[in-house]
């Protein structure tokens, strides 16, 4: 019974023993609790302080917002109508793009029953261009235009006639074998001369309105090819007509769009 007795209070006490451990335990994990609470409380009372500070600085850029309201407006509309302006030039660009392509198809088709090597049509930059070969042309050293060449030429004049919104410039060009004889000084005055015989064609024969005319001779200093081999050199010497479109319309959108900024 003596035993029983000692051990029963053996028990109590060590049950009594762990229970306070475990308040002490429990104690000091809500006391650490509790200090993380009041850090994060710390925290929130920073961020509700920024925040205000914040909320007040808004507060006053309203302020200068509702007074400056008019100005800003009115610069806003301003670059509006700059922008409506560039997607005009853009919507421009694309149409003469579009037109330039649909004249390089025209002339192509008009010219299909002639040798590529006496032809070739491209578009080049805003520009289309017809180069024609100097033995289509011209006989050598001359700047007479071959009878061969008018059916050509009248071809190429009934389509610049239809764009009546396109320039012509005529470029004559050789290659770099001097030539001087009793009517022409050197490559320079033959090349200017072989322009501005074509362009009297376009005028005289095909009705080309003359102020839509350009001649230019560029003499041996615009060259194809090298000029070192004989296929170079009938590269280089050729007429080309490069027809543009009139810029007028781009001037004008962009001298309303300076007046904008």
């Amino acid at each position: 019974m003596i035993r029983q007795a000692i051990i029963t209070t053996l028990t109590l006490i060590l049950l009594s023993s762990c229970q306070f451990d475990q308040k002490k335990l429990i104690n000091q994990q809500l006391e650490e609790k509790q200090d993380v609470i009041m850090e994060l409380q710390d925290q929130i009372d920073h961020l509700q302080s920024t925040n205000d500070n914040l909320l007040d600085r808004m507060a006053d850029l309203s302020v200068i917002n509702r007074n400056d309201a008019e100005s800003i407006r009115e610069s806003m509309r301003s670059l509006n109508r700059q922008f409506e302006y560039i997607e005009e030039l853009s919507d421009e660009v694309e149409r003469k793009d579009s037109i330039n392509q649909l004249l390089a198809a025209t002339l192509k088709s008009s010219l299909i029953d002639y040798d590529d090597s006496d032809i070739q049509v491209e578009v080049k930059g805003n520009a289309v261009m017809v180069s024609l070969s100097d033995k289509m042309m011209f006989s050598t050293g001359s700047a007479r235009i071959n009878k061969a060449a008018y059916e050509v030429l009248g071809k190429v004049a009934l389509i610049i006639n239809e764009q009546s919104d396109m320039n012509v410039l005529i470029e004559g060009h050789t290659d770099n074998v001097p030539i001087k004889n009793r009517v022409y000084r050197d490559n320079w005055d033959l090349s200017v001369h072989r322009a501005t015989a074509v362009v009297r064609l376009l005028q005289n024969n095909f009705q080309v309105d003359p102020q839509r005319l350009t001649a230019a001779g560029r003499s041996e200093y615009l060259p194809k090819s090298n000029n070192d081999s004989t296929t170079g050199r009938r590269n280089n010497r050729r007429t080309e007509i490069t027809i543009t479109p009139r810029l007028d319309d781009f001037f004008k959108l962009l001298e309303v769009s300076a007046e904008l900024s």
